[in-house]
């Protein structure tokens, strides 16, 4: 093998591991939300590197299936889940 193909296939092997690392290693808490909103419902999960955050995501996508504009969006966001499950990492 040539030299510049070595070293773009030892570049290619380095940014892979580190897209894989950066992957698995963000997200130390994850979260079921469950809303109701509107006589409307829906459950999602999040993943994320502090507690707040992971609530938030999940809170946040839920919101985006029940909602509809900004408006309710922020209302929406402004509810008290009607269920929590704190999950088991990753």
């Amino acid at each position: 093998m040539k030299k510049p193909a070595l070293w773009i296939a030892v570049f290619v092997a380095a940014f892979v591991a580190m897209v894989v690392y950066s992957t698995m290693s963000g997200a130390k808490y994850r979260v079921e939300v469950c809303l109701e909103y509107n006589g409307r419902s829906a459950c999602r999960t999040a993943s994320a590197a502090t507690s707040e955050s992971a609530l938030r995501t999940a809170q946040d996508n839920a919101c985006a299936f029940i909602a509809a504009g900004m408006t309710d969006s922020i209302e929406c966001g402004k509810t008290q889940p009607s269920k929590v499950t704190w999950l088991e990492g990753k």
